[in-house]
């Protein structure tokens, strides 16, 4: 059986699942003393995220097939290279968590957050707080007129940390912020207890929580500059992580218990699109016209 090659700039559930195929054979990265005396194998499909460095535009223009992550990524390799626009193909960051019916999952925490089943909940959580837009985070929520909320906030132990500072000019959030570290709890659950998951990131590229989020039923609010622009609807979208309409935007689907559901279920219909299985059939389709 002819093997197909497959290399990546960064690790991902789709690729994970591709390393147990055996018409799959995953590339190991080469050291740098191996790239300086032997000569480089080029990959049949290429993942690419991330900055187009000199690495990776060779790893492109060498591929019989390059992947990436949104449209706006595509368009980018495109005008870089110049490769030819057939060579590219976009499959979404992939979903691969067990979903649970919500309200279920959020019983399991009413005591630990004190909250009751029809307290909303407003979830941040990034490996970055700064880039991902956490002062303006807290700055839109202190402006919401929506009384029962609380806001989670879920991130490393060093995160959390550095944010108390930040904390102490937002008085008037006190009683509203949960705090959780990440590793002591299942993250999964607090997309799935969540109503609205609010990221105002800095950052390009596109935000794979943002489809977690969206697969478990979360209304999202995001920014233009991020790629997920492509998947969110223009309600959804925040022209700059400061945009001053977004608090009205969050209470007007607060007051809204209809419209809230609407948006969730149209959000999970969208995320459903891109789980791992899913993806897996599109990655066999691309393999097709190799």
């Amino acid at each position: 059986m002819n093997q197909i090659t497959v290399s990546f700039k960064t690790e991902n559930s789709l690729i994970n699942s591709l390393k147990h195929r055996t018409d799959i054979k995953i590339l190991k990265k080469s050291s740098s003393l191996a790239q300086i005396f032997k000569k480089k194998k080029y990959a049949d499909v290429y993942f690419h995220t991330g900055n187009l460095d000199e690495e990776s535009i060779n790893n492109i223009k060498n591929s019989k097939v390059t992947i990436a992550n949104s449209f706006s990524y595509m368009n980018l390799i495109l005008e870089k290279t110049k490769i030819d626009h057939k060579k590219i193909k976009v499959i979404y960051p992939s979903v691969d968590i067990q979903y649970k019916d919500p309200d279920e999952v959020k019983q399991n925490y009413i005591e630990r957050f004190s909250i009751s089943l029809n307290t909303k909940l407003i979830l941040f959580t990034a490996k970055n707080f700064k880039t991902s837009g956490i002062k303006e985070f807290l700055d839109i929520a202190s402006n919401l007129n929506f009384m029962d909320f609380k806001l989670i906030i879920a991130g490393s132990k060093q995160q959390l940390a550095a944010l108390d500072f930040t904390l102490t000019k937002y008085q008037k959030l006190e009683d509203k912020i949960i705090k959780i570290e990440e590793s002591t709890i299942n993250i999964d659950d607090l997309y799935l207890i969540s109503d609205i998951f609010l990221l105002p990131t800095h950052n390009k590229n596109i935000a794979s929580s943002i489809i977690k989020a969206m697969f478990c039923e979360c209304v999202i609010f995001s920014t233009m500059n991020n790629d997920a622009k492509e998947i969110l609807d223009v309600y959804a979208t925040m022209e700059h992580p400061s945009d001053p309409s977004t608090p009205f935007k969050i209470d007007a689907v607060l007051y809204d218990e209809k419209e809230l559901k609407n948006i969730k279920s149209q959000n999970r219909k969208i995320a459903l699109e891109m789980s791992l299985e899913k993806n897996l059939e599109k990655f066999n389709e691309i393999l097709v016209n190799i």
